[in-house]
């Protein structure tokens, strides 16, 4: 079974908190998202593999270690758009592939309208970006799309998961671990996380 890594850091904790309040307006709102996901990268990243590399410093050559696996990020549009430039800032060498789902509103099941992954993988893990871990069906069908490309390591990180989701993911994908800011109570009738933030995609595009 994956594990479900609930950050506990005391920045994510603080800047979720302002990325609840119905007050938060767009901008301030994508420079939360921005953030948040790169330090939930960072937790995400802790066991990537590196090299021994030689290296000159200013003073003499040395062992040094560099990455040795190559990064993919896969935001789901258009929520997920946001959490890519905080990763990036960490790791400008990783590669951006879009998946784009939407979640038919009578079904809640995730449909597929955009997908430019190439014939085959160039990297060995990938990132799966999401705000908001409902119900799952968009996490679980793009491990599936990830999965089928030929990924090996993927994980998936998120700002807040409900544990209707969090079940979903893992019973569809128990070798993906998952990363998030937060674990919420549960969905609304409309499939909201409760207490959650609203509408990600909306609040940060000021669409709602």
């Amino acid at each position: 079974m994956s594990t479900v890594h609930e950050s506990k850091h005391p920045l994510v904790a603080h800047k979720l908190s302002r990325l609840r309040d119905k007050n938060t307006e767009p901008k301030k709102f994508r420079e939360l998202v921005r953030e948040i996901a790169g330090l939930l990268a960072y937790e995400a990243t802790a066991d990537l593999q590196t090299m021994e590399v030689e290296i000159e410093t200013p003073l003499e050559k040395m062992k040094a270690q560099e990455l040795k696996e190559k990064i993919g990020l896969v935001p789901i549009l258009r929520a997920g758009l946001g959490m890519v430039e905080g990763i990036w800032e960490l790791m400008p060498s990783a590669e951006v592939w879009h998946i784009g789902l939407y979640r038919d509103e009578k079904t809640l099941k995730p449909v597929e309208y955009y997908n430019k992954l190439p014939v085959d993988p160039r990297v060995s893990v990938c990132l799966i970006l999401d705000p908001m871990l409902a119900t799952g069906g968009s996490a679980t069908a793009t491990a599936g799309i990830l999965k089928r490309w030929g990924v090996k390591k993927i994980k998936y990180v998120g700002l807040i998961g409900a544990p209707e989701g969090i079940k979903a993911m893992q019973t569809a994908h128990a070798d993906i671990d998952i990363y998030l800011a937060g674990i919420d109570d549960h969905l609304n009738e409309h499939a909201y996380i409760v207490p959650g933030l609203g509408d990600a995609g909306d609040r940060q595009f000021g669409t709602g």
